[in-house]
């Protein structure tokens, strides 16, 4: 049963009540991410998620992370490109616990200067990380080039420059223009009672910055022309990532996206892995996947290969996209992609953080609740002839992003792609 309410203070609260789980999942959802970052301030999300577990006015780093364990909780956050979420996970008996935790994180942390440079190192390693992750890196780059010139191309953690020059005054700045309670939502899922939530969070979130009733002024994306992009790295792997267009999640189309990536490129079985790593013996790593945003989306393939070989693995997935645009799918694989497809999202309802994500995510950048119900209905909905009203969008190469990172000739990959 799902639950839904707006608090006297501007929140919005959601729930879905499921009596059989024991536990809880609860999340402080904030509709703020790298895509309303403006100038000089890209990255400044994802420090503020950081900064919010260095101390409260009355908890400090430590007494953070121990209450969750005290309880056997677990206690965690994220930043997105469209949203960031404060969450925890409970026995039902710990919710107060959880929501009062999560409440003084998000509108009561101190901020404190000496915590905010020590965290700037930590932040600039999680850079580094993913400089020295040439499939994180490979990614990173796609979304520069497949995004060029929108907001949606700037990474999530920000850039070193950014990062160093960030300030209190920055993060208040910020927190000021996005933590409020027009883009304020509670989401949660498991074994509760609504009514306490509510009493809970209104009692928990008195804090909250009322909302201006001010929109997000994004700009519309448009889908570019093709781009490629190379970094050189001296590691033994060449990372190749293609970005196609995509749907948004608005868009009823994700689902048939989603069957066709079943069979194309996300399993076991799909073409792709069963054409580049088994009877080709390209790579190791295969797979492709569909991102959907709340302005667009895109579909997305990687592997990574030998670099003597990157050129016969992009012209092999190429060659895999224009035959899959050209004479689509077999009956076959359309009923072994829906069937997957629906599989795979059952067993994933058994788990009380996914209900809550999906929940939260929805409520924060669609403004309802999309409920397990519909998604299932949407799964059931998609016919064969869906799936192929999608393909000439999603392997559109005509508007493709590639990216690479290794030790290879980019020449050689740019003379495939053309």
């Amino acid at each position: 049963m799902y639950y839904d309410r707006k608090l006297d203070n501007g929140i919005r609260v959601v729930g879905q009540y499921i009596p059989a789980f024991p536990s809880v999942s609860v999340g402080i959802w904030v509709r703020t991410g790298s895509v309303n970052e403006g100038r000089g301030e890209n990255g400044i999300t994802h420090f503020i998620e950081h900064m919010l577990f260095k101390g409260t006015q009355k908890r400090s780093a430590q007494q953070i992370a121990a209450e969750m364990d005290d309880v056997g909780g677990i206690l965690n956050a994220f930043t997105s490109k469209e949203c960031t979420c404060y969450h925890a996970k409970v026995v039902g008996d710990d919710l107060e616990q959880a929501v009062e935790l999560l409440s003084d994180l998000v509108f009561h942390s101190t901020l404190d200067p000496v915590e905010l440079e020590k965290e700037k190192g930590v932040v600039l390693e999680e850079i580094n990380m993913v400089e020295d992750s040439p499939e994180d890196l490979v990614h990173e780059l796609l979304s520069a080039a497949y995004f060029q010139g929108h907001t949606l191309a700037q990474p999530i953690l920000g850039t070193a420059q950014t990062v160093s020059s960030f300030a209190r005054e920055d993060l208040l700045r910020y927190m000021d223009r996005r933590y409020d309670s027009d883009r304020i939502f509670i989401a949660a899922a498991g074994g509760f009672d609504f009514e306490r939530l509510c009493d809970l969070c209104a009692k928990y979130t008195v804090d909250c910055r009322p909302g201006t009733g001010a929109g997000d002024d994004l700009s519309p994306f448009d889908f570019g022309t093709p781009g490629f992009v190379y970094k050189e790295k001296p590691i033994e792997q060449a990372h190749i990532a293609i970005a196609m267009p995509g749907y948004s999640m608005e868009r009823d189309e994700i689902y048939a996206v989603s069957v066709f990536n079943n069979v194309f490129g996300g399993s076991m079985s799909s073409r792709l892995f069963q054409v580049i790593r088994e009877e080709l013996g390209l790579a190791y790593d295969v797979y492709a996947h569909p991102s959907s945003y709340y302005l667009c989306g895109a579909y997305n393939i990687y592997t990574g290969v030998n670099p003597k070989r990157a050129k016969d693995a992009l012209a092999a997935i190429l060659e895999q996209i224009d035959l899959a645009r050209k004479k689509g799918i077999a009956r076959e694989e359309f009923s072994r992609g829906k069937n997957q497809l629906r599989g795979n999202y059952i067993l994933g309802l058994e788990s009380t953080t996914s209900r809550m994500n999906a929940i939260g995510k929805s409520i924060t950048l669609q403004g309802r609740v999309k409920t397990s119900e519909e998604s299932l209905r949407g799964i059931e909905a998609v016919t064969y002839d869906d799936v192929h009203r999608v393909l000439d969008r999603i392997l559109d190469r005509r508007a493709m992003a590639i990216s690479a990172v290794g030790n290879i000739n980019p020449q050689e990959l740019e003379s495939v792609i053309k």
